[in-house]
């Protein structure tokens, strides 16, 4: 259900390199000259991984539908039967941090709903030149710092290894106990400065993992965040791409599951099997599996009992298969990214493993941009910074 998992892109290898200061071909941007926001996108083509088979140039009538519409577009996502309820707030006037930080908050607020989550989109300002941009170095709104390994313990989450060296070279200091679950402050880029806010702390919720019949677990100590907010993606709409454009769904279960359990993220389940007693020696018995199986459950039951929306993947299958019928009647072909469809839990179970998807990028739609510490201009502007 979740909209973090929605955009798909190709990355172009020439652009690649031109992006990383490499040698090779000079090559534009592949939507040059189709529309007015390929201009706008060719000048800032070394932030973005190229799609390079993009369809469907018309714009929206709003933002709004423009928003609705990259979401029903999103080959990855399973949720998109709800693509009609996305909401979008307008921050296009944010020109400074605090602004954009207060635009952020509100996002936070509304999106968490009070445990109901809402999908939302927050539209800041479309990139139109360096002096103007607007841009969130964050994955999401929530991530936790990366401190290393400790004693065989994870510290934090892997994936944000770069944004935690960012951080500091920012001046953000973690906490003096430093955990798995430290909440990263928001590095904001407006024009050519670099800006640190923390997450206010009346927003700062997370759920505690735990399950109802092995309190083992729950001594682990696992916690995660209720929403996805994703906030490094550009939005192309057709006409003029915006470049900061936060937005949400809600989780799906297994995704959780997956960030705490995956070997390169928090590779939870070798502590979580030993915890339950297990003989973790001899993989033939399944004890991977069968503490993966555990840890949903746990997530599945934390988030009901914290009173936070997640759907977990039966429903979210049944509920794709709804969106393919809504989308026949329209006379519209759904484009799929089966292996991101199909749920990484007891994927055969899913009536979605059992069909095939055409995978096609059309607009509008969610495109990644490169991580802007790995772009010469975030380079420079880090080696610059300071608030």
């Amino acid at each position: 259900m979740t909209l973090a998992a929605t955009p798909y892109a190709v990355t172009s290898s020439a652009t690649m390199e031109r992006a990383e200061g490499m040698s090779g071909p000079v090559t534009r941007c592949p939507w040059h000259g189709r529309s007015s926001e390929t201009e706008a996108l060719d000048r800032r083509w070394d932030l973005i991984d190229d799609a390079t088979a993009l369809t469907g140039t018309a714009e929206p009538s709003s933002l709004t539908d423009t928003a609705r519409l990259a979401w029903r577009n999103s080959a990855r996502c399973i949720g998109r039967l709800h693509w009609q309820s996305l909401e979008v707030l307008d921050a296009t006037a944010a020109s400074d941090a605090d602004a954009v930080s207060a635009a952020l908050s509100r996002h936070l607020e509304l999106a968490l709903g009070g445990g109901s989550i809402r999908p939302l989109l927050t539209a800041f300002r479309p990139w139109d030149n360096p002096a103007d941009e607007i841009r969130i170095w964050n994955h999401q709104l929530y991530g936790y710092a990366w401190h290393g390994q400790v004693g065989g313990r994870v510290m934090g989450d892997p994936r944000n290894a770069a944004l935690t060296e960012v951080a500091r070279r920012l001046g953000w200091a973690p906490p003096a106990e430093a955990g798995p679950h430290d909440l990263l402050p928001w590095v904001i880029q407006c024009g050519g400065r670099l800006h640190l806010r923390e997450i206010p702390s009346s927003l700062r919720h997370e759920v505690r993992i735990r399950h109802p019949e092995h309190p083992a677990l729950g001594a682990l100590g696992l916690r995660w965040y209720p929403v996805p907010v994703l906030t490094d993606m550009i939005l192309a709409t057709g006409g003029r791409p915006l470049g900061c454009a936060p937005f949400n769904g809600w989780y799906m279960g297994t995704e959780v599951g997956r960030d705490l359990a995956d070997a390169n993220r928090y590779d939870i389940l070798p502590a979580l099997a030993t915890s339950l007693g297990w003989d973790t020696t001899r993989e033939r018995s399944l004890w991977k599996d069968r503490a993966l199986l555990v840890l949903n459950e746990a997530i599945l039951h934390s988030y009901a009992e914290d009173g936070w929306t997640l759907v977990d993947h039966h429903a979210a299958s049944r509920e794709f298969l709804r969106f393919e019928s809504r989308e026949a009647v329209e006379g519209r072909r759904v484009s799929g990214d089966w292996a991101w469809l199909v749920p990484p839990v007891s994927g055969s179970l899913s009536p979605l493993f059992h069909r095939s998807y055409e995978t096609r990028v059309e607009l509008p739609n969610f495109l990644y941009q490169k991580e802007a510490w790995r772009t010469p201009r975030g380079a420079a502007l880090l080696a610059d910074a300071g608030d």
